[in-house]
């Protein structure tokens, strides 16, 4: 080969050298608005920087971020971003500096010198091949910066030199470089198909699409893609999906994607929290976890008890804690998730009369004519309460003060601490029957048909209530009015200062067993089989609800929806204002015996009753959902007399009327984390 024939290939050689080079260096793409084609584009700037930009030129091993915006005719711009690393072959001789692509004559201008070649289109072979390379770059570039250094953790905006988080690159880009329209318009680089030249008839046809309504552009693209081979509806797909992928909350101020998350239910919240890092710092917020509570009506009572358990230093929100261990305890009780019951032995074979339950102490009374107060921890007795000479047929508490009533025709006042009785309270002639607490005052109910008003810490009898002609079975105090009960079929509303009856209210025709009364509202259940609902102010019958078959010897108020339970084994749940019964709880699991207590809050309803049996329901479809306890005489003499219930504990007292199952209360904790429960089971 003669020199100048070699001196003509080395400079075919250098002339395809540098065209590969500038292919690796910069990827310019043009975008123009559909919409208005005429419309003149915007100059595009790019922007080279060095990893050392002490050095003039990049070497070996440098990174390169090329940057390109292309603002076209429409509402939409488009962002591509470019990592190029450089090789020994590919650097080039001159320094870089800042680019310019001229739309209409897309050649490389530099600031050094020239207009560049103009480019040839690459084969696919080199296409695939390059966008390979891309993606490897792409991902050893994911967690540090165009200079080198690590991005920084959580969320930042993306604003002057800013960087964008590994997460939300990461999410951006599923696909080669992916296609994001983005809110304020933008939209990322995506994947095009290579082809010599766009199909004949495209551009008018496109021109048309946008002349056709919403629903006429939906019916043509299902018509597309019906006609679309599998490779081609992946390749939508691919430039679908990263749209759906955009992280929008980081975008929003932390007050308004506050907001947004407040639309959330607290289980969806919860699945949020574990989407990312900054989602989870918003979905710790405390306010907005204490908007969740009142919700729910979880109270700062279970706040504070759940902060006592927070480990310290512990970062997770106490309102956030309070709801997961609200939500914990309702799916033991639900579920059956529960320590086996502490069984606590000490009135022989007697019948358990009353029954009171407040914080961790448990009071119970019995015919044996004492109390016994319990650590509803540790089940010990800590007190039994001595004096009364007659069986205790009633009894109140309230933090560490009981009251009981007895057959000897006394009330005592008892300091549940120190067992010490404080007061006995004299003047009843007969068996006091019912007692109401309420702050310093307690009214009690006889046999002797008065009623009396007892100020608990002096123990001095204030007043005298006189006018049923029978015993007084029940009685409900509010502090405001007092109502009674009794067996003369009658309702009695009170004014307990002036010792006047304000109304008596007639309709029942046999004795009244139980009562309810809200402020508002006075409701009785009677003997006749039948409830009423009475107005307090103007003494008027608003409802008569019918349904049951015998005695309703129990009932619960809550707003205006009542469960009363019934000596026929049925426990019926009804609205007062209009008078339906919305549910009977009934069916192949229902109770085989008398109902004798009951008990309802958070949507669950508890019912015990003489076939030895404590059942749990819902309240919202009536749906019987498990028993919650079952002697093992039940059905042969097993009963369950008395229940008490909170949030986290139920308390049973239980016995037998044959002696097939001894006296006991038990007690059944629903409060139990995982860790508890891997304890329980070792």
């Amino acid at each position: 080969m003669t020199g100048g024939e070699r001196s003509e290939e080395e400079e075919r050689t250098g002339h395809a050298g540098r065209e590969r080079r500038e292919d690796q260096q910069l990827k310019v793409k043009l975008k123009r608005g559909a919409e208005d084609e005429e419309e003149e584009e915007e100059e595009i700037h790019m922007m080279v920087s060095f990893r050392d930009k002490d050095r003039n030129k990049p070497t070996d091993g440098d990174t390169l971020l090329s940057s390109s915006v292309c603002r076209g005719g429409g509402d939409e711009d488009e962002v591509r971003i470019s990592l190029i690393t450089v090789d020994d072959e590919s650097c080039p001789s001159e320094p870089f500096g800042s680019a310019h692509i001229d739309p209409a004559n897309p050649r490389l201008q530099t600031d050094e010198g020239g207009k560049g070649d103009e480019r040839e289109e690459r084969n696919e072979e080199e296409e695939a091949n390059r966008e390979e390379r891309e993606q490897q770059q792409m991902k050893r570039k994911l967690d540090h910066g165009p200079d080198g250094r690590p991005f920084p953790s959580g969320k930042k905006h993306c604003k002057g030199n800013g960087f964008l988080s590994p997460s939300s690159l990461a999410q951006a880009t599923p696909t080669t470089f992916g296609d994001l329209r983005l809110a304020n318009g933008l939209s990322a680089q995506r994947r095009r198909v290579t082809s010599d030249s766009p199909p004949s008839g495209l551009q008018d046809w496109l021109l048309t699409f946008q002349t056709w309504s919403g629903p006429e552009r939906l019916l043509a693209l299902d018509e597309l893609i019906d006609r679309c081979e599998t490779s081609q509806v992946k390749h939508v797909m691919q430039i679908i999906e990263p749209q759906f992928q955009r992280d929008f909350i980081s975008l929003l101020p932390k007050e308004l994607a506050l907001y947004v998350l407040t639309f959330l239910d607290p289980r969806d919240l919860l699945r949020a929290a574990q989407t990312c890092r900054y989602w989870r710092i918003l979905a710790e917020d405390n306010l907005l976890w204490r908007e969740k509570c009142r919700e729910e009506g979880i109270s700062e009572c279970l706040l504070h008890r759940r902060r006592e358990c927070v480990r310290p230093g512990a970062a997770i929100s106490p309102w956030k804690s309070a709801y997961i261990r609200q939500h914990r305890i309702e799916t033991n009780w639900r579920n059956g998730d529960e320590r086996e019951p502490m069984v606590l032995k000490g009135h022989d074979d007697h019948v358990i009369t009353c029954l009171q339950f407040s914080g961790d102490l448990i009071v119970s009374g019995s015919d044996d004519n004492t109390l016994k107060v319990w650590s509803a921890i540790t089940g010990k007795c800590l007190r039994t309460l001595t004096g009364h000479s007659g069986g205790v047929w009633c009894s109140q508490m309230t933090v560490a003060t009981v009251i009981s009533g007895s057959t000897d025709r006394t009330l005592r006042v008892w300091d549940a601490e120190s067992g010490e009785c404080v007061h006995t309270l004299y003047g009843h002639t007969s068996t006091v029957r019912c007692l109401h607490l309420h702050g310093n005052r307690v009214v009690s109910g006889s046999r002797d048909t008065t009623l009396r008003v007892w100020d608990v810490l002096t123990g001095r009898c204030e007043h005298v209530l006189t006018g049923h002609v029978a015993a007084v079975r029940c009685v409900q105090y509010d502090g405001r009015r007092v109502v009674s009960g009794g067996y003369d079929y009658m309702v009695k509303v009170w004014d307990p200062e002036t010792e006047v009856c304000l109304h008596t209210l007639q309709g029942h025709t046999n004795r009244v067993y139980s009562l309810q009364f809200d402020g508002a509202f006075v409701v009785s259940g009677s003997l006749d089989t039948s409830i009423r609902v009475w107005d307090a102010e103007t003494g008027g019958c608003i409802q008569t609800l019918t349904g049951h078959q015998s005695l309703t010897s129990g009932m619960e108020l809550r707003d205006n929806i009542l469960v009363s339970g019934n000596a026929d084994s049925t426990v019926r749940v009804w609205d007062i204002r209009t008078g339906q019964c919305l549910h009977t709880l009934q069916g192949p699991n229902k109770h085989q015996s008398a109902v004798t207590c009951l008990q309802f809050c958070r949507g669950l309803v508890l019912s015990s009753s003489d076939d030895g049996t404590v059942k749990l329901w819902d309240l919202r479809t009536g749906a019987w959902l498990r028993d919650v306890v079952a002697l093992q005489s039940r059905g042969s003499g097993g009963v369950v007399w008395r229940i008490r219930a909170s949030d986290t504990r139920l308390v049973c007292a239980a016995g037998s009327r044959n002696g097939t199952e001894e006296t006991k209360l038990l007690v059944l904790d629903f409060d139990l984390d995982d860790e508890k429960k891997e304890a329980d089971t070792k």
